[in-house]
């Protein structure tokens, strides 16, 4: 054992023991998302007068507006006296760099009246609640014309005021702590209250922030926190969810501490036998008094249950730092470890990360230790060839990318480890390699699995800047808050490993703005390089052209469809949409020196085993009644031959992909179907372009990325379904999704033909097939020899139901899920596809159920139900653990007429 090593473990033992003799580590962090109160205004009430800032008058939004519709200009309105603003713009003084532009906290306690911030209020009568809390996820939703909210906030009650209030209550060991309240994630404009003080808010509802409590506190007896949150209508162009709807911790800590977010590892030489390693940390003193302390640090192997290694790595030697009473100071260390073992992007090469321990200590000897901080980090060398694309640690890794939106399906916005580890499973199963949060900033959580899943990360801050795209987003705001905002996403995520560029701004107005809109750009990437100059950073481009100065703003160019072109079917000449030729040459030429990408490419749509005729003989058409979409159903054909106006089909992007090779990838919009935004059909409540549907069923898209992405697994996909009683005799297309390169098609055992795929062709089409009942298989071949091979079978009539699930044992910690299928099958066991029935669920054990779905844009059963309709033959159920509570889970399902089905689950 080095010194070093030998000072580290005295160090961190020089903390008060526990009764066991294990060493306590001094800072504490407590989950504080039980036993609240939750209270909203109806929409016939009116609301408190606690108001952020005044708000402009909605006139003539239309919901159903197409998504690159031009983003206009702010509405002026000035603010009313009675505004709680200028108490809380100092809640972000710490993310603005300028101490003159640092805003001053007015006199005066604004809501001191209120009742419910009052210690006293009897809320008995208030819903008791679990956060994360999405309060509009339960429904009921809009129905009809002229709803409240519509199809593009996803029909469902997320407007509106409301209030949360808890209590907790400190211990003896707390006295002369700092208290900090965090809060991951609030829908929006929240604003808190303690013991009838206002301690601050933010207003962004995608930020994580904290506040300092300590000035406010009881320091025995109950302390009382109220939480205001206002999330206005027609404020967001997809669903927002509502509420607290992420993690809220209370964290304890001594005066002098490591700040918030405040260490930094950077990785600037990285090679398979050494690795550079660069330590910043911000310590912060709120004391009376300048404090010298010391500062060391031990570098870690991290396992992927976040357990550390039993010794470390590397250890560094302590420094002493001198911290100004009430301010911070930045101490930075240099380390080189041997033989590092790098993070990188699965499959190709092995997530592993490491943790730096920071301990903080006082100066003289054996000073007790003050603060221990932990922070994960990956070791990796990321490089940028405008000519070949993305290299990770000396490989060239194609980005093979989706968008998400930042709901949770049926779960809504309330965030939960599990169905977001759900969908990364899935996703990767695709072949999915990167992700773009789109178009916000994630919960810090879902990093952490992006880092243990090697799944590589474009960090997303806005969707608008000065420009509005809705009447009530983010431009109202946007003035105020950018920097702050932005500096907080990136000093909270700047250590994930996953990460690999700080985006900006998605289809922002200033697109349009000339040399005005490029020095917004800029203003914004100096912001993020002044916090993180180790990453690219970016803006996603629909509009903005090869030459236009907003382009050259960037360190990377970004395109959102223009790489395959916009509209370019001879139906949109004439018409004012955006038009766009495919624009990767013109991109690479005006830009030499910088990597292409597409941030979004296709909007493909389609609905989950819903097949329509004719089917289109192009590669890539619109949606248009009888050309592969439905009015009269809202759904659209799962051909998977259509996108939305201004997208192409997947065959038609990769075509692009491939025939210009210095195109680092794409992030395809989008993965999983999102509520909101349901292009082509707003009448709808969820969107039709995920290649998996809102439940996390698997479209016929699905597997024609498969196909592309995974080409050494062996995989061969049929579509249509083969139930079409009443189309004998008619032409029913039949297109094959195969890794392989050439396929034999089988109908009733008789050969249709063996096709082979030609140049920049991505499917088998046997579009001359006439429908007969029985068996269709095709046998798919690669170099000649037989690959893969799938069966789809005419279905009996519907006889029972089939019970399947993801996981079988789940932890009994009142958080974990799993999620349960239930296929409407025939007497043989075979799904019968067109399926409708009602299927009931119920539920005996620790468990509970929590949510239903189907994948079904247009089902507007509530999500919270226990039963519901299949779609193309399938149900979703979700349940969930009950805390401290083990044993084994029975879930039944039954419906009139079919034979029922259980299934286990142990919680342990």
């Amino acid at each position: 054992m080095s010194v070093y090593t030998f000072i580290v473990r005295l160090v961190v033992c020089a903390a008060i023991l526990t009764i066991s003799g294990v060493c306590a580590s001094p800072r504490e962090r407590v989950d504080l998302n039980s036993n609240w109160r939750f209270f909203r205004y109806a929409d016939n009430q009116q609301p408190d007068a606690l108001q952020y800032d005044t708000r402009p008058a909605i006139e003539g939004f239309n919901d159903s507006q197409a998504a690159d519709t031009r983003p206009t200009d702010a509405v002026s309105v000035a603010s009313q006296q009675h505004v709680l603003k200028p108490w809380i713009l100092p809640s972000g003084n710490a993310f603005i760099a300028d101490r003159e532009k640092r805003h001053t906290r007015p006199a005066g306690n604004p809501g001191e009246d209120f009742p419910f911030v009052q210690p006293d209020y009897n809320d008995a009568n208030w819903q008791a609640v679990t956060l994360p809390h999405d309060w509009a996820i339960a429904g009921p939703f809009y129905t009809g014309d002229n709803p409240k909210v519509g199809g593009g906030m996803g029909r469902l009650p997320s407007h509106g005021v409301a209030w949360y209030r808890k209590q907790f209550s400190l211990s003896n060991d707390d006295a002369g702590k700092q208290i900090y309240l965090h809060i991951d994630g609030a829908m929006s404009y929240s604003m808190v209250w303690l013991n009838g003080h206002l301690v601050g808010g933010w207003p962004y509802g995608y930020s994580s922030y904290q506040l300092d409590l300590t000035p406010y506190l009881l320091k025995s007896g109950v302390n009382q926190i109220a939480i205001r949150v206002d999330n206005p209508p027609q404020s967001s162009r997809w669903y927002p969810g509502a509420g607290l709807y992420r993690n809220v911790w209370l964290e304890k800590t001594a005066p002098i501490h490591v700040s918030q977010w405040g260490t930094q590892v950077i990785t600037p030489q990285v090679s398979a036998s050494k690795a550079d390693i660069s330590i910043t940390t911000s310590v912060t003193n709120n004391t009376a008094s300048a404090q010298t302390v010391n500062i060391q640090h031990a570098i870690f192997e991290l396992s992927i249950t976040d357990e550390l290694s039993t010794s470390p790595a590397v250890t560094l030697a302590p420094q002493a730092v001198t911290v100004p009473a009430g301010k911070h100071s930045i101490s930075s260390a240099l380390t080189t470890l041997a033989n590092p073992k790098l993070w990188g992007p699965v499959p190709q090469q092995t997530p592993h990360r490491y943790a730096l321990v920071t301990t903080i200590t006082e100066s003289k000897e054996n000073g007790r230790v003050l603060d221990e901080y932990t922070t994960p980090f990956g070791i990796r060398d990321l490089q940028f060839d405008p000519n070949k694309g993305v290299f990770i640690n000396g490989e060239h890794i194609a980005l093979q990318g989706v968008n998400q939106h930042h709901d949770l399906g049926a779960l809504g916005a309330a965030f939960n480890v599990r169905a977001a580890e759900r969908q990364l499973q899935i996703l990767q199963e695709m072949g999915v390699n990167a992700i773009r949060m789109a178009h916000n900033p994630p919960a810090p959580e879902l990093l952490s699995l992006t880092d243990k899943m090697g799944i590589l990360v474009l960090n997303e801050s806005f969707d608008s800047w000065y420009k509005k795209k809705t009447p009530l987003d983010f431009h109202l705001i946007f003035a105020d808050w950018h920097e702050q905002d932005l500096r907080a996403v990136v000093r909270r995520d700047k250590n994930h490993p996953s990460v690999i560029m700080w985006y900006i701004g998605n289809e922002v107005g200033e697109q349009y703005t000339d040399q005005a809109g490029a020095d917004v750009a800029l203003a914004l990437k100096a912001i993020v390089k002044s916090e993180d100059p180790t990453r690219p950073v970016t803006a996603s481009m629909n509009w903005a052209k090869a030459d236009f100065p907003f382009s050259a703003a960037m360190d990377l160019i970004s395109l959102n469809y223009q790489g395959e072109g916009i509209r370019q079917a001879p139906e949109f000449e004439g018409t004012n949409r955006i038009r766009t030729p495919p624009s990767y040459p013109a991109f690479h030429e005006a830009h030499p020196d910088k990597v292409i990408l597409s941030s979004e490419t296709a909007s493909a749509f389609s609905s989950r085993g819903i097949y329509l005729f004719p089917v289109s003989p192009d590669i890539s058409a619109p949606v248009r009644d009888g050309r592969g979409g439905d009015s009269r159903i809202h759904q659209v054909s799962s051909y998977e031959l259509h996108a939305v106006d201004f997208g192409s089909s997947a065959d038609k992007v990769f075509r692009y992909i491939d025939t210009h090779p210095y195109v680092a990838g794409q992030f395809v919009w989008n993965g999983f179907d999102y509520i909101g935004e349901p292009t082509p059909y707003y009448a709808a409540r969820s969107s039709y372009s995920g290649m998996i549907d809102l439940a996390g069923f698997k479209k016929d898209r699905f597997y024609l990325y498969q196909s592309q992405w995974r080409a050494d697994l062996p995989m061969a996909h049929l579509l249509p379904h083969w139930n079409w009683q009443g189309r004998e005799g008619e032409i029913t297309p039949v297109h094959v999704f195969t890794s392989g390169d050439e396929a034999e098609l089988f109908i009733n055992g008789q050969s249709k033909g063996r096709k082979k795929k030609a140049p920049l062709e991505y499917r088998l089409r046997f579009d001359d097939i006439r429908y007969t009942p029985g068996t269709v298989e095709v046998v798919a071949y690669k170099n000649g020899k037989p690959w893969a091979h799938d069966k789809v079978e005419t279905s009996g009539p519907a006889a029972g139901i089939r019970l399947s699930v993801d996981r079988s044992v789940i932890n009994a910690d009142g958080i974990d899920l799993s999620f349960i299928t239930a296929d409407i099958v025939d007497a043989e066991g075979r799904i019968v596809p067109t399926a409708t029935h009602n299927v009931a669920f119920s539920i005996a054990g620790p468990g509970r159920i929590i949510a239903t779905d189907n994948g079904d844009s247009t089902d507007f059963t509530p999500f919270v139900s226990q039963q519901r309709n299949a779609f193309s033959g399938k149900v979703l159920v979700i349940i969930q653990s009950e805390q401290a509570e083990m044993g084994n889970i029975t879930v039944t399902a039954t419906s009139p007429q079919l034979n029922p089905a259980t299934i286990q689950v142990r919680s342990r």
